[in-house]
């Protein structure tokens, strides 16, 4: 009961954040407008708040120290003000950021992923586009709920293009934690295949076993052949771990391969195919 109470909470909190998206918008250019008109005629505004000159006129040092003091107090309200919105992460900034991609729509589409992917400067089939729906928890391929979005990147602490750029070498170095590997390799599966299916179709298979096994296991060609040529129409979640923990544990050679293991007919399959090839 609880945790239904803090999804609604949730889901509230994000739905509020979204219909008054286009009034913060707009309140926020109003106030840029009002900020430049007040600051565009400084002239005007210092001569209102001096007195009338005199005949008798400060000397020349006397204006030049004030005017440099009020210089250096506006420069430093300016950087300090500057600098708590670049390092604080920023929820209506992170909204408008989602809805440059997701148009009138509360969820970004494969045309806005692939303009999202360009910004980024990263392939839309490049694994770090992965690690990413890993941490938005994106349910679909080729789509972001803006509670995905916002909870994802307020996780990741990215409101702008320019942050997540400096975070991608981050989402990177997440595949090299063995732990984070092995939950990124499980949400894979579910994240790729069709959610009326269980299993998950052999060509998509084999373009996510390639995207994740394909630089760091080198019998994954070896592996991939054997799929094109089998039986195999669809890979199932229990073939699919299987295949990771294969990759981990199971000598180049195969050496040490247990056929009387616990593991799935897919593998013994092609152990036996890998050594009649290497006996041939």
């Amino acid at each position: 009961m609880h945790s239904d109470a803090a999804n609604f909470q949730l889901n509230s909190h994000l739905t509020t954040l979204a219909s008054i998206h286009k009034i913060h918008h707009t309140l926020h250019r109003l106030n840029l407008a009002e900020d430049v008109g007040q600051d565009s005629h400084p002239s005007a505004c210092y001569s209102r708040a001096m007195p009338p000159r005199k005949k008798r006129r400060p000397s020349a040092g006397d204006d030049m120290s004030a005017k440099k003091s009020r210089q250096e107090s506006v420069f430093r309200k300016h950087e300090t003000s500057q600098i708590r919105e670049e390092e604080t992460f920023s929820s209506k900034r992170c909204l408008e950021w989602f809805y440059e991609y997701a148009g009138c729509d509360d969820v970004v589409g494969p045309e806005g992923i692939e303009k999202f992917c360009e910004d980024i400067g990263v392939e839309p089939e490049n694994v770090v586009m992965l690690v990413l729906a890993w941490k938005l928890d994106a349910q679909s391929m080729g789509y972001f709920t803006l509670q995905e979005w916002l909870r994802g990147m307020g996780s990741l602490q990215c409101d702008s293009t320019e942050r997540l750029r400096n975070s991608l070498d981050y989402l990177r170095s997440v595949l090299n934690d063995g732990t984070s590997f092995k939950l990124i390799y499980r949400y894979a599966f579910d994240f790729a295949r069709e959610k009326d299916q269980r299993s998950l179709d052999l060509n998509t298979a084999k373009c996510m076993l390639g995207l994740l096994l394909g630089k760091t296991w080198p019998l994954f060609p070896v592996f991939n052949q054997f799929l094109e040529q089998s039986k195999y129409k669809v890979i199932n979640k229990d073939q699919w771990c299987n295949v990771l923990e294969f990759s981990r544990t199971i000598n180049l050679d195969l050496s040490n391969y247990d056929e009387d293991g616990a593991w799935p007919v897919l593998l013994d399959e092609f152990v036996e195919w890998y050594k009649e090839r290497q006996m041939s």
